[in-house]
């Protein structure tokens, strides 16, 4: 059975806490170098997603006795903990952090809304700007809709676009955060809103990919079409 496998000519950057960033390029000719890579590169990504500081020469020494000698200087018991620590920390900085990130949220709205007499805000703390003013149907909570959107953090950093990747997205109004259902319903097919999203009607403590915990949220989204409703 061929498992598709092409070499490949990878750039591989690794980021390693303060330390500087190595890169290095290595050809991919089978499918154990292909797997090899692929593990290698989720458990980078996992673990910079976390924000775990990481010791590259450390790193690598526990990764090649642990696989392939029987000189690993800690044992199960010793290695136990401080995995234990090691989450224990990621938590209180993931915490610390979710705490900086909602009063930075509860700032940016009342000055958004101080500031612009164009923005409008709902009871649930939604605020929104209208771009354009279409003049189709609204959606229901429960209808599928067709957007073009894209979504930045408040520094400005874009976490996500559909316009971006060329092509609208599909989904339910009730299968999407608290702000998007909302913020929805205010438009008309053939509109484009700007929504600045409080972390309660977001994704609130949860951590998403370049989405920290309690982050603001801040969209303009193109309603393009009602698909259909959803049973």
């Amino acid at each position: 059975m061929k498992h598709g496998i092409f070499p490949l000519i990878i750039l591989i950057v690794i980021g390693c806490g303060s330390q500087s960033k190595k890169g290095s390029v290595m050809t991919l000719t089978n499918f154990t170098d292909s797997t090899s890579y692929a593990l290698g590169a989720d458990l980078g990504a996992n673990l910079n997603q976390q924000k775990v500081e990481i010791n590259y020469d450390a790193f690598m020494a526990g990764l090649f006795d642990g696989f392939e000698t029987d000189n690993v200087i800690m044992d199960k018991n010793q290695r136990r903990e401080m995995m234990v620590a090691l989450q224990t920390h990621i938590r209180d900085k993931a915490k610390d952090a979710g705490n900086s990130n909602l009063k930075a949220a509860d700032d940016f709205l009342l000055k958004n809304k101080k500031d612009n007499s164009d923005i409008k805000e709902t009871p649930t703390g939604l605020q929104y700007r209208v771009l354009h003013e279409g003049d189709g149907e609204s959606p229901g909570k429960t209808d599928r809709v067709k957007v073009h959107y894209a979504g930045r953090l408040i520094n400005g950093d874009e976490f996500d676009s559909s316009i971006k990747r060329g092509e609208p997205s599909s989904f339910g109004l009730n299968q999407v955060i608290k702000g998007w259902t909302e913020g929805l319903q205010l438009m008309k097919v053939g509109s484009k809103f700007e929504f600045f999203i409080h972390p309660k009607i977001g994704y609130g403590t949860r951590v998403k990919p370049n989405i920290p915990s309690n982050s603001l949220l801040i969209f303009e989204v193109e309603l393009l079409e009602i698909v259909n409703s959803v049973n």
